[in-house]
């Protein structure tokens, strides 16, 4: 199935990522069309993945893997040149400009779900995400996306937790970036009362709404015994 070409209505981009680091993660090659990812090369396996849903045509990539490999070399070759003739020019680094927490589905208690953390306008890639259950680091069910470049250059991953949601529980998500010296966190739960707590920077706003809450019901219970003059 052919997509691409000149005339095509499509938006298709390969995005070719490589670092001065000997670490297959920070290696990336991918397809992407109209922004969603199609083909990845995992340099870890050695092989092409494809992550087409199955109720589409696929876009096929013979050869792929191979060219992807070729790639990178000359990507690192090219690298090394730059990296010596602009060493004494600053990295440029942009922090997130977006970064929300949500569930995948409507929300049941009880019932098995997802939190997906969307993380975009970051430069350059990759983020690290970490994630935590009632302020408890939280491993098991984590996965994050390779990163996806943006039209403007900069770049956007997604994280997930599955989990599944009971009253009571917060779930925190944490990006760590060079361009932040702080990791920017976001919260999503409930408390006991069923009261939302949804994308809040840290637990403060739940705190401030419960002691407004006390003095709201205080005054009220304090006009409420006044005597009448």
């Amino acid at each position: 199935m052919t997509v691409c070409s000149p005339l095509s209505p499509f938006v298709c981009l390969f995005a070719l990522v490589c670092q001065l680091l000997s670490r297959y993660s920070d290696r990336e090659f991918m397809f992407t069309l109209d922004g969603e990812e199609m083909w990845h090369a995992d340099f870890d396996k050695g092989e092409g993945v494809d992550v087409q849903p199955s109720f589409i045509d696929h876009v096929t990539f013979p050869g792929g893997y191979e060219f992807a490999v070729g790639d990178q070399h000359v990507c690192r070759t090219n690298l090394e040149v730059l990296h010596e003739v602009m060493k004494d020019i600053p990295l440029e680094q942009d922090p997130p400009s977006t970064f929300i927490i949500y569930p995948r589905d409507d929300v049941d208690l009880d019932q098995k779900n997802t939190l997906l953390c969307h993380v975009s306008g970051f430069y350059p890639a990759p983020v690290s995400v970490s994630w935590t259950k009632n302020g408890r680091n939280v491993s098991e069910g984590t996965a994050i996306n390779q990163p996806s470049p943006n039209e403007d250059g900069t770049f956007r991953q997604t994280a997930r937790l599955d989990f599944v949601p009971k009253d009571g529980d917060f779930y925190s998500c944490s990006v760590h970036h060079p361009a932040l010296k702080t990791p920017m966190t976001r919260i999503w739960g409930k408390n006991q009362t069923g009261l939302s707590l949804g994308p809040q920077e840290d637990r403060s706003v739940f705190l401030s709404l419960s002691l407004s809450l006390s003095l709201s019901l205080s005054l009220s219970l304090s006009l409420s015994l006044s005597p009448l003059s």
